[in-house]
């Protein structure tokens, strides 16, 4: 069976289980949705997935903006593999809205529990807790695979009507061009080397150094926190909460991995 997994990572997650599907699937071909989006997206395969991280109950911005450059998928079999720390909100049902837009279904779509990076509200727990999360996902991965192996069609995992709301009002309380100028609560201290790292993990080349080789942020943000999570020396702040809180990203990914995903 011939499938495209298209994913979006900022910390490893999505990548880490595109690679574990893909195993399971006998080699689909694991692809970064941050460079194809630049290009021709290769939509021939009868199997299309969709793996990545929820942010506030939603799909991040470049996974919508993916979705609506897809051409020439009415037919396929398209499933979605989004991942999140606690609560996916409706983002399946988001999903299916923008694939319906292109004339396409959502034949299948999961969830799958994984350490959250978001340390504007929690630091990364602690390695035990993440042991266990993920040998739970490796689980959930298999499952998901038998399901799409025999191109099984599968009732979305959508929540009751009060969390869809929810989820509708974050969507349209957190824009676009909101989401994109949340960089501005980043910002670099003096435990700042001037290595780049910030610049090269950046999934949209939203960071830059400046003449002073600090990081600078240019309002095109995904709040991935790749830039944040990714710093070697922890020298990158978003706001006041995030100071001496743990930082996360899967053990399993390298941040070379991150770097040639884009």
């Amino acid at each position: 069976m011939r499938t495209n997994l298209f994913y979006f990572t900022g910390t490893g997650n999505s990548l880490k289980l595109a690679r574990e599907l893909a195993t399971e699937l006998s080699g689909a071909k694991v692809i970064s949705i941050a460079k194809a989006i630049k290009e021709e997206i290769d939509t021939s395969p009868e199997w299309i997935g969709l793996v990545f991280p929820v942010y506030a109950f939603n799909a991040p911005v470049i996974v919508k903006d993916f979705i609506s450059k897809l051409d020439n998928i009415r037919d396929k079999y398209i499933f979605a593999v989004a991942n999140c720390a606690k609560i996916a909100g409706d983002v399946l049902g988001e999903v299916e809205t923008g694939l319906k837009k292109k004339g396409a279904k959502l034949s299948a779509g999961f969830i799958v529990k994984m350490p959250g990076n978001y340390t504007v509200l929690y630091g990364a727990i602690p390695d035990e807790k993440q042991e266990k999360v993920f040998t739970e996902a490796r689980k959930k991965i298999k499952q998901i695979a038998e399901i799409v192996k025999n191109k099984n069609k599968e009732p979305l995992s959508r929540p009751k009507l009060p969390l869809r709301g929810a989820s509708l009002l974050i969507r349209h309380f957190f824009g676009r061009e909101k989401i994109y100028r949340e960089d501005k609560k980043f910002v670099s201290t003096d435990k700042c080397i001037s290595c780049g790292t910030c610049v090269k993990v950046c999934p949209v080349d939203n960071v830059s150094l400046s003449k002073e080789k600090r990081p600078v942020w240019h309002h095109r943000c995904q709040q991935c926190f790749a830039c944040f999570q990714w710093c070697p020396q922890e020298a990158i702040e978003c706001g006041r909460s995030t100071i001496g809180r743990r930082r996360y990203h899967h053990p399993d990914i390298t941040c070379l991995d991150i770097i040639k995903s884009h």
